[in-house]
């Protein structure tokens, strides 16, 4: 038993952690970028982070960073060749989220949910043992105008629709119209 012990306690300190409490972003949000960087050597992901679109992925960078700090530092390991071996993104306090109110109709109000998350992450130099999971909605890629363009142009083009066949109403199935009511014009006038 105490050797298991040891042995987990060197596996952690192999591991320089870096927590973020109460950050004032959803934590769906922040498991998108989660996703996307888990698994990655460090560097690859500090890159991905600082041109990356995504309002989450500062708040994951800045954490990013202080966990390679913090294996400098407290750990005394060598911050090249680095990988991110473990992420998690938790809820935060409060039912997961703080109220606000937004005023409604008729005097009333609504509550708004301005959730919270805890992220943590890990570095270590030894990749994990499982490879990167490719999961839908993970990409935080940039989009540029200049990229959308490009899948607009190389996209095959719209099916264009048949004309629909206008065919002449049958006598059996004109619509019938009203006559015009006739004026009727008094004796002594002369048409």
């Amino acid at each position: 038993m105490a050797g298991t012990q040891s042995t987990t306690d060197s596996e952690t300190r192999m591991q320089a952690l870096a927590h973020l409490k109460f950050a004032r972003v959803g934590p769906r949000k922040l498991r998108r970028v989660a996703d996307a960087i888990r698994g990655l050597p460090v560097r690859e992901a500090l890159v991905l982070l600082k041109f990356s679109g995504v309002f989450a992925s500062e708040e994951m960078e800045k954490l990013l960073r202080s966990a390679v700090a913090n294996a400098e530092n407290n750990h005394n390991m060598e911050t090249e060749g680095l990988f991110i071996t473990k992420v998690t993104v938790d809820g935060g306090p409060g039912g997961s989220y703080t109220r606000r109110l937004d005023p409604r109709a008729q005097g009333r109000a609504a509550f708004k949910r301005k959730r919270m998350s805890h992220v943590t992450i890990a570095v270590g130099h030894t990749p994990p043992a499982k490879a990167r999971k490719r999961k839908p909605g993970a990409s935080i890629a940039l989009s540029t105008v200049e990229s959308r363009r490009r899948s607009i142009a190389t996209a095959p083009a719209p099916k264009a629709r048949a004309p629909r066949s206008k065919s002449k109403p049958t006598v059996a199935s004109a619509p019938i119209t009203p006559a015009a009511p006739q004026i009727e014009q008094p004796d002594g006038a002369s048409e």
